[in-house]
């Protein structure tokens, strides 16, 4: 009886009235809310046994999976923060921070499975919802940028943007070293200064002239 939170005044009630009570409380051993219920009349229930009476989440806390490239999984360190939006509240960002990378690569998606447990005191993110993520991976960096159709990538191999001159009616072209990519742009690693203005729509078109500069 003690097992089940009984009291020995409890128990000596009990034996003074050679009578069990008919409901038995079993308190839960963590504070949340009930996201399953087996219990019937007539289950019979012992330690262990499946399926729980009762399954109880503590949804203060939610966990997000999600799917991360292979090529950017040598960034992924435990512990690291991660910032989530839900389609459900656009204005809403939810703070995480990843707690397990596992160890295997997806053979048909080449990418690796994340979990990350985001805050949710107030009980606003429902399981199953669709998010997306940013994951920080290092300090912010700063460079140059250019939008994906304004980076050429030339007959050799080499990438190529095609830089507005002095008198903007002139192009010239110029080889550029390209980083990583995101939303929509290319990070420009060599090559291109800040403020210097490029030819985006159409760029592909200047490439194909076989020479340097076109008026």
């Amino acid at each position: 009886m003690r097992i089940f939170g009984k009291t020995d005044v409890e128990i000596d009630a009990i034996i003074a009235k050679r009578l069990a009570e008919p409901t038995l409380v079993i308190p839960s051993p963590i504070t949340g809310r009930i996201t399953a219920r087996n219990a019937a009349p007539g289950l019979f229930v012992q330690p262990g046994s499946a399926p729980a009476p009762y399954s109880v989440a503590d949804i203060d806390t939610m966990w997000m999976l999600a799917n991360v490239p292979e090529t950017d999984s040598p960034a992924l360190r435990i512990g690291q923060q991660v910032k989530v939006k839900v389609t459900a509240h656009p204005d809403r960002v939810y703070d995480g921070k990843i707690v397990v990378i596992v160890s295997m690569v997806d053979p048909n998606t080449r990418r690796v499975l994340i979990r990350s447990e985001v805050k949710d005191p107030q009980h606003k993110l429902l399981s199953g919802m669709f998010a997306t993520f940013v994951i920080r991976t290092g300090d912010p960096a700063h460079a140059p940028a250019v939008p994906l159709n304004g980076v050429v990538r030339e007959g050799d191999g080499t990438m190529s943007v095609w830089v507005v001159g002095n008198e903007h009616h002139r192009f010239m072209r110029r080889s550029v070293k390209i980083g990583r990519q995101r939303d929509g742009y290319d990070e420009i690693l060599d090559g291109l200064k800040p403020g210097e203005t490029v030819a985006v729509d159409g760029a592909i078109f200047l490439s194909n002239i076989l020479f340097g500069g076109a008026s």
